[in-house]
C-alpha cells in the first residue's frame, strides 16, 4: 500500500481515537453538570460534586481541542464543509461551552441562592447541550448531510438547523447523553458519599440500561435506512477530489463493511457489552470499574459508527458521488507525514499527565472539606 494511504488510514484512526477521549474525558464532565441538580438538592451538596471534577475538567477540555484541530490540519475540507453548513450548530455548542467556565468561575462569588442556582442551570446547559449535539452529528452522517460542490470545489449546505433535529438524530444525542450522564455518575459516585453516592448510584444504573436500549433501537434502524457505497474513484493514497468519484446508495449498505470483515462484529459487540458490565459494576457500587467500562462502551459505539460508515466521513445526501471520504478529503502526504510525527511525541505526553492528574487527585470529596472553604463554588 502507498505510503500516502496509510497514513490517511492512520488519521482515521487517530480521528477515532481523539473523538473517543472526547466522548470519554469531555462527556464525563458534561455528565457531571448534566446531573448537578438532581445528585445534588443543597448548595453544599453540589459543591461537592463540583468539587469532584474541578481538578480535571479544564484539562479534559483539551481533547476536545485536539479533536477539532486533527480535523482541521488531518481532513480540511471536512472542517470547512462542516463548519460552513452546520453554522447555526456551531455556534449552539460555542455558547454552551461558552457557558461552562463562566459556571465554574462565577458561581461562588455570590452566596445568593438565586444566584448560584443561575449558573447551576448553566452548567446544566452547557453539559447537555453540547452532547446532544455530539450525538446528533453521528446521526446526521448516517443519514447524509444535504451539501454539494460546485466545479472549484465550493460547498454550498441546503438543509436547515430544524432538519439536522430529525428523529434518528436525536435517537443518537440522547444514546451521548445517556452515555455521558452514566459516566458523569460513576465519576461521582467513586468521589462522593452518603446521599450523593446513592443518588448517582440509581442513576449510573438507569442511565446504562437505557444506552443499551437505545444503541440496540440505532442499530436496527441503521440496518433500515439507505446507505452509501464507494464504487468508483481514483483509489486510496491518489490525489483526488470529491468530483472523481461515484457513490451508490441502497438499503442496509451501511453494513457492508461488517458482512465484509465478520470480525468487525466484536465492536457492537464491545459496546453493549461495556454497557452491561457498566450497569453491573454500578450495581455492585464499583464506581471506578464502571468508569473504565463506560470508557469501553464508547469505544464500542463510536468505533461501530466508524467502521459503518468507512470510507466515508462526510456523506452527502444531496449528490451522494460528491461525499467526503478519507481518500478525497485528506491533506497532503508531507502535512499528514509532519502530523504524524508531533502526534507520536505529545499524545503521549497528554495521556501521562491525564493520568497523572487523576492519581494525584484521587479519594473522597465530603461536605466538610467544602463547608471549610467558602469560596469552593
Amino acid at each position: 500500500m502507498e505510503t500516502y494511504a496509510v497514513l490517511q488510514l492512520l488519521w482515521w484512526l487517530l480521528l477515532g481515537v481523539l473523538l473517543i477521549a472526547v466522548a470519554v474525558m469531555v462527556g464525563m464532565d458534561m455528565g457531571v453538570g448534566t446531573i448537578l441538580r438532581h445528585v445534588g438538592r443543597t448548595d453544599t451538596e453540589r459543591r461537592v460534586v463540583l468539587r469532584i471534577i474541578d481538578p480535571h475538567w479544564e484539562g479534559n477540555q483539551v481533547w476536545f481541542v485536539l479533536g477539532g484541530g486533527a480535523v482541521f490540519a488531518a481532513f480540511p475540507l471536512i472542517y470547512a464543509t462542516a463548519f460552513s453548513g452546520f453554522y447555526i450548530v456551531m455556534l449552539l455548542l460555542l455558547w454552551a461551552m461558552i457557558l461552562r467556565p463562566l459556571g465554574f468561575g462565577y458561581r461562588d462569588h455570590l452566596a445568593s441562592a438565586r444566584w448560584r442556582g443561575m449558573w447551576d442551570w448553566a452548567l446544566f446547559i452547557s453539559g447537555l447541550v453540547p452532547m446532544v449535539v455530539f450525538g446528533a452529528a453521528f446521526g446526521n452522517l448516517f443519514l447524509g448531510v444535504p451539501f454539494d460542490f460546485s466545479w472549484n470545489l465550493t460547498s454550498t449546505y441546503s438543509g436547515s438547523f430544524i432538519a439536522l433535529l430529525n428523529p434518528f438524530a436525536i435517537l443518537c444525542g440522547l444514546l451521548a447523553v445517556s452515555l455521558a450522564v452514566f459516566m458523569g455518575a460513576v465519576t461521582v459516585m467513586k468521589g462522593a458519599e452518603g446521599v450523593i453516592h446513592q443518588r448517582s448510584h440509581r442513576l449510573a444504573r438507569h442511565a446504562s440500561l437505557l444506552a443499551i436500549v437505545l444503541f440496540a433501537i440505532g442499530g436496527i434502524w441503521v440496518y433500515t435506512m439507505q446507505g452509501f457505497v464507494l464504487t468508483q474513484s481514483p483509489g486510496a493514497g491518489v490525489p483526488q477530489t470529491p468530483l472523481q468519484q461515484m457513490v451508490s446508495v441502497a438499503p442496509g449498505a451501511w453494513f457492508a463493511n461488517f458482512r465484509g470483515q465478520p470480525l468487525l462484529w466484536l465492536l457492537p459487540v464491545l459496546g453493549l457489552a461495556g454497557m452491561l458490565l457498566g450497569f453491573l459494576a454500578a450495581n455492585a457500587r464499583r464506581g471506578l470499574l464502571a468508569w473504565w467500562f463506560g470508557a469501553l462502551a464508547w469505544t464500542g459505539v463510536i468505533s461501530t459508527a466508524g467502521v459503518a460508515l468507512f470510507p466515508f466521513l462526510l456523506p452527502s445526501s444531496l449528490e451522494p458521488a460528491q461525499s467526503l471520504t478519507i481518500w478525497n478529503a485528506s491533506s497532503s502526504e508531507l502535512t499528514l507525514l509532519w502530523m504524524l510525527g508531533f502526534t507520536v511525541v505529545l499524545l503521549p505526553l497528554v495521556i501521562w499527565y491525564t493520568s497523572w492528574a487523576f492519581y494525584i487527585m484521587r479519594g473522597k470529596v465530603t461536605a466538610g472539606h467544602v463547608e471549610s472553604d467558602e469560596h469552593d463554588y
